[in-house]
């Protein structure tokens, strides 16, 4: 596992995205040679050709980005793998063709692009079922022996199942008896938590993963701190869900647990940088999509009656409730009968325009002014309705942490999970907002601000 940007990153992604950049260099060459009877050496180093061929593998490795090649592995279907891949090459083609309107000198010659993706476009995919057949089904997996069976240990069980590229399988789990419906990626009971020593003897798992729904008088820790003195690893399965499942499980989370979470909140240098950031990208998005915002403006007040912006109060830092500006998208007076309510898919109260410029994120363009204001950054957790943080806050134990920064355009939980319309998915972005409130850092918020435009381009998560 390796740290990128305050997540865990599985080293076989790492290894996938290296052998995959070097395997699509070669291509390109391999049709350099072909076609060319010119020195290699000549046309790499003097000729510009490592710069020309690193935009067409660019191209091709943001083509493998946006298709979630990167976030999914394991491969369930050629035919789609395959499909994917065409979409990838044609992503190549495209940038090749808009480049050439700016400098012909970052393009490579025709023939020698029409060759090398045709080499990548059969080449990657069948690196890619090789990856998955010798690397991804084979490697050495870490086993997993887990002491309990929370909610956090059945959700880390499967995702591990869903993720192959963590590299973990579990080996079963101990209980005081064994659940009655079996979860995928647990495997079998091995018996009760006072057997611990001797299942590990017989086993020798290579982490030992501990979550009970109640601790009291159930958690072994004479057996524990023994292995582990022993040289076994130990963990709590919380700590495991955060590595996974980049968030902090609310479920097991206590007061007293909350205050010692490792670098809670940020530090000044943090949000001084994130203050900065916010306000330089806040002026840069305004001035060049003004243009568009008036035409959205236009586009708004001829499609139905009523004013063009929409002004809506919000809980921001601290609690502080302040007026967001959006672009409107709903008929006016649309919860004059309903009162405040979610938002929710095939919305009745969404106007024909406003479906799509809620699909493109284009209704949320005003919201840069509210960065200049101080109300809110760029990145950030999303703010709420007071009508709903009231009601929140008394349902969900830690939702009012999400106001110790400030709100955010984008954020974490935006960008990892669809757009919540129940408290169940209020809860997992809660913990996807405590996971970026205890990592937040300039490299999280980078992250998070290049993910967001294949949000946006891909127009994931809108309602």
């Amino acid at each position: 596992m390796i740290r990128l940007f305050r997540i865990s990153i599985p080293v076989s992604v790492i290894g996938l995205l290296m052998t995959e950049t070097l395997l699509a260099y070669g291509c390109y060459i391999l049709a350099f040679r072909a076609l060319s009877d010119d020195l290699l050496d000549m046309y790499l180093l003097y000729e510009g050709g490592l710069e020309r061929i690193g935009v067409a593998v660019g191209s091709i490795l943001l083509g493998i980005y946006f298709n979630d090649l990167y976030s999914e592995l394991r491969v369930y279907s050629r035919l789609r793998l395959v499909q994917q891949f065409c979409l990838v090459i044609g992503m190549a083609f495209l940038a090749q063709a808009l480049l050439s309107y700016v400098s012909r000198d970052l393009i490579i010659s025709r023939w020698q692009m029409i060759l090398g993706s045709g080499l990548a476009l059969v080449l990657l995919p069948a690196w890619r079922l090789l990856w998955d057949r010798l690397v991804i089904r084979v490697m050495n997996r870490q086993r997993v022996l887990f002491v309990g069976s929370s909610g956090v240990v059945r959700a880390v069980a499967e995702t591990l199942v869903e993720k192959p590229q963590f590299a973990m399988v579990s080996v079963g789990y101990l209980n005081k008896q064994e659940l009655d419906e079996p979860v995928e990626g647990m495997g079998g009971w091995l018996g009760p938590v006072d057997s611990l020593r001797e299942v590990y003897n017989r086993l020798k798992p290579d982490l030992i993963a501990v979550g009970f729904s109640e601790r009291r008088g159930q958690v072994p820790s004479a057996e524990l701190l023994e292995l582990k003195l022993a040289g076994a690893r130990v963990q709590d399965a919380a700590s495991l869900y955060e590595m996974v499942m980049w968030r902090v499980p609310v479920e097991t989370l206590r007061s007293s647990e909350f205050l010692l979470l490792g670098d809670l909140g940020p530090s000044r240098r943090s949000l001084a940088l994130q203050k900065m950031l916010s306000y330089l990208i806040a002026v840069t998005g305004a001035a060049i999509t003004l243009p568009l915002m008036l035409l959205v403006w236009m586009a708004v007040r001829l499609s139905s009656p009523g004013p063009a912006l929409y002004r809506q109060k919000r809980v921001g830092l601290q609690g502080k409730v302040f007026e967001v500006f959006k672009f409107r998208s709903m008929y006016i007076d649309a919860e004059a009968r309903t009162g405040a309510v979610w938002a929710r898919k095939d919305d009745p109260r969404v106007t024909r325009l406003g479906y799509w410029l809620r699909k493109l994120r284009l209704d949320e363009l005003p919201q840069f002014f509210n960065v200049l204001r101080g109300d809110m950054a760029i990145v950030g957790p999303r703010p709420e309705r007071p009508e709903f943080v009231k009601v929140l806050s008394e349902q969900i134990p830690f939702y009012g942490q999400r106001h110790a920064i400030l709100p955010g355009i984008t954020g974490w939980a935006q960008i990892n999970h669809k757009y919540g319309d129940s408290i169940e998915d209020t809860i997992t972005k809660l913990e996807f907002d405590l996971y970026y409130l205890k990592h937040m850092s300039l490299s999280l918020d980078m992250y998070i601000i290049f993910h967001t435009l294949k949000v946006m381009l891909l127009s994931r998560g809108s309602q």
